[in-house]
């Protein structure tokens, strides 16, 4: 299939007020191009018409292979059963020891004005250019086999095709990390992948290796109450935060600098499963993330994120109570405010998922002229890991593959190697050269070239860990101060459950008196009921370490008084769309009304769908059939977002067990639901009030239903939706 050629170049868009929707008409959803889908494109190629093989030699036969005899040994000289069976064997690259599993897609990042007074940067200049991005998200600890929906970190990392070459922005959707120095990062992953001696459990945290790790490294409490939290349980790509992680500096033109964090803030706001829910999809949907965002985008929903800096001038290195080299450390927002630069647009979907998802290859040391690195010790460890992990998995060519080839021309003198693609004519290889015209040369005062910052360096070579990195509880504090009842709830929950899976009465007790009690005691308190664990009195061996902080006695006396409101998820999307709208029906249903209900809820951007007792159809109140979406046993409750029930359905689904576990599931997991009035009788058989998110009756359903799902969930309305 030809492709199209590259759209014109847009307007620069405008920094988007909560509520303002992209309008969806007249999009050709899952075909935009840009400069980097258009540059792969004599790369992809449509099935023909003659079966060849790899050297283009057309094939009479595939369907048997050569043998002496119909009934006689395989030839050793069937070359064309040799190819295929050889290349089959060598499909697979070895996957990444972690962010093993994800899913990716193409679009464009486009910056709001000029930021020349920041960086010289090519993409942050110039608010004319739509920049190429290929965007992978991914789970940290599970291999490409599991789950979408584990709790767990998510991976969010962004390659820019940018005009002077590559920049991959590799992050995370939390803004810490468990460690500060990156020679930790072989011991943290030993532990929470599966045990060695029986490779149990799969992406999970749960089990005795992991936490006896952490219990054992303070420096991970912060990052533990980010994991803990619904942050680790997004319900979509397109509605979580993500991070540089890192503290990077941005470059001027005239070579002054600035400290900078990156973030992308999601128009859709953030939103989260619940941990009953994403339980039940693992098993159900084990695809749901991937699924979203690819329908999403297939239906011109175009998952949409802003670029956020929070710039910090070298004068302020040092004025917080926290280092900014820690990557266990976040700038809250109050301090410095994020300043929104602008914006990123998924639009395409992948044509091959091995081709693109699988064979990018991110490095955190891609990076182009205006961005540059600081003394991160984590950082700095990453830089020497993604080039040696890329080489490892994908080759030495690993930047000639189409995803990952620079749109810039590369010219340099590295050569051959496994897989090379380019071809190189003459003699020449070596820089300098007179037999080549000194070609290709460089110029030192190319004001393109990338520049590392001139720093000042100095000090004594030695292995230590600095003083300003030494206050690992405080802002674990300070996120358990920030969250509202019911984040505290499932954080307490998410806590128990993972420490009711380990087995090693030590690692539990060293987790609840160096970890939990030194972050907050209400938090100690609250696992200490769910588990039995007991809060060690001061004194007791057991107890908090001297060195570490008490919860009479915290290293940061202020930390209790710490609170950071943009932490907390307890506020209403600034924009809810793409929802999946769950429509029970059955026979005698009046489809004129579900044909209007269904009418108002795709004008509002949502995604309304028909379930029946079966596939197929079911006969309306004029004995004329409406086709359904799903047959109810493949439409499981934790596959939607909101259930209306119009009227005259009460009386079937009162007869279908299946559907009223639906419902129940659907009112345990905090979703709105919107029901007919003569749906009473079967909510009081199940045992659910009229309360937050529940409307029984009134003419308007579909509106009601809309007004409550702009809230996303209802989290208070039960209190037993976390683990147990």
């Amino acid at each position: 299939m030809a492709k199209k050629p590259v759209s014109p170049t847009m307007a620069p868009p405008s920094p988007r007020t909560a509520g303002q929707d992209t309008p969806l008409d007249n999009v050709d959803a899952g075909r935009q191009e840009t400069a980097k889908t258009s540059s792969i494109q004599p790369d992809t190629m449509p099935p023909g018409s003659v079966l060849t093989t790899n050297q283009g030699v057309a094939v009479s036969d595939d369907q048997n292979s050569l043998k002496a005899g119909v009934r006689g040994p395989t030839l050793l000289e069937d070359i064309l059963m040799r190819e295929k069976i050889t290349h089959f064997d060598h499909e697979r690259i070895p996957e990444r020891v972690v962010h093993a599993r994800g899913a990716a897609a193409h679009g464009v990042f486009q910056v709001y004005e000029d930021l020349s007074e920041i960086t010289c940067a090519q993409l942050l200049r110039d608010p004319k250019v739509q920049t190429p991005v290929f965007v992978r998200f991914s789970t940290v600890a599970g291999s490409r086999g599991s789950a979408d929906t584990p709790r767990d970190v998510r991976g969010f990392a962004v390659k820019f095709y940018t005009q002077e070459g590559v920049w991959d922005l590799v992050g995370n959707n939390m803004p810490v990390f468990f460690i500060q120095d990156a020679n930790k990062f072989p011991d943290l992953i030993h532990a929470v992948k599966p045990e060695p001696n029986n490779e149990i459990p799969q992406a999970q945290s749960a089990h005795d290796t992991f936490w006896d790790f952490v219990s054992l490294t303070p420096e991970s409490a912060h990052m533990l109450m980010w994991v803990m939290s619904d942050r680790a349980l997004p319900r979509s790509y397109a509605t979580m935060e993500g991070f540089g992680v890192h503290t990077f500096r941005l470059v001027d033109a005239a070579g002054g600098w600035r400290f900078v964090k990156f973030h992308w803030k999601p128009l859709k706001g953030v939103c989260s499963l619940v941990w009953d829910e994403a339980n039940l999809l693992g098993g159900r949907d084990p695809d749901f993330n991937r699924r979203d965002l690819w329908e999403a985008i297939e239906r011109g929903d175009f998952p949409e994120w802003e670029l956020g800096l929070q710039i910090v001038e070298p004068a302020d290195e040092h004025k917080f109570d926290f280092d900014l080299l820690d990557a266990t450390k976040i700038i809250p927002e109050e301090l410095v405010p994020i300043r929104k630069v602008g914006k990123m647009t998924l639009n395409r979907n992948p044509d091959n998922f091995f081709a693109e998802t699988e064979q990018v290859a991110f490095h955190t040391g891609h990076v182009v002229p205006g961005v540059d690195f600081t003394n991160d010790p984590l950082l700095q460890g990453r830089l020497f890991s993604y080039i040696d992990t890329q080489l490892r998995r994908v080759g030495p060519n690993f930047h000639e593959l189409p995803i990952n080839r620079s749109l810039r021309p590369v010219d340099n003198n590295q050569r051959d190697g496994f897989g090379r693609m380019t071809i190189n004519p003459g003699k020449v290889a070596y820089f300098p050269n007179s037999l080549g015209g000194g070609c290709p040369m460089h110029s030192p005062t190319a004001a393109a070239a990338f520049h590392s910052v001139t720093v000042q360096e100095a000090g004594a070579k030695l292995r230590q860990r600095s003083e300003s990195f030494s206050d690992h509880f405080s802002q674990a504090t300070l996120f358990w101060n920030s969250m509202s009842d019911w984040e505290k709830d499932h954080i307490a929950a998410a806590f128990s459950f993972e420490l009711n899976m380990v087995v090693d009465q030590g690692v539990r007790n060293r987790v609840m008196n160096e970890l939990l009690c030194n972050i907050a005691p209400q938090l100690a308190d609250m696992v200490s009921g769910a588990t039995g664990i007991e809060v060690a009195p001061a004194g007791t061996p057991d107890a908090p370490t001297p060195s570490a902080p008490t919860p009479s006695g915290p290293l940061n006396p202020k930390a209790a008084e710490l609170h950071s409101p943009a932490l907390s998820m307890d506020k209403a999307p600034p924009m809810v769309r793409g929802r999946k709208i769950a429509i029970l029906v059955g026979d005698g249903v009046d489809s004129a009304l579900i044909k209007t209900m269904v009418a108002e809820l795709t004008k509002a951007g949502q995604v309304p769908e028909l379930i029946g007792p079966t596939a197929g159809a079911v006969i309306d109140s004029t004995a004329k059939p409406l086709p359904v979406n799903r047959a109810a046993p493949n439409a499981p409750s934790v596959i939607y977002d909101a259930v209306l029930i119009p009227p005259g359905v009460a009386e079937g689904l009162m007869a279908m067990p299946m559907a009223q576990r639906f419902i129940d599931e659907a009112f345990r997991h905090g979703k709105p639901i919107a029901a007919a009035e003569d749906v009473r009788a079967l909510f009081k058989v199940i045992g659910i009030p009229e309360t937050d998110g529940v409307v029984i009756g009134g003419t308007k359903l579909s509106t009601s239903l809309l007004d409550n799902l702009a809230q996303h969930r209802f989290p208070r309305r039960v209190s037993n939706l976390a683990p147990n």
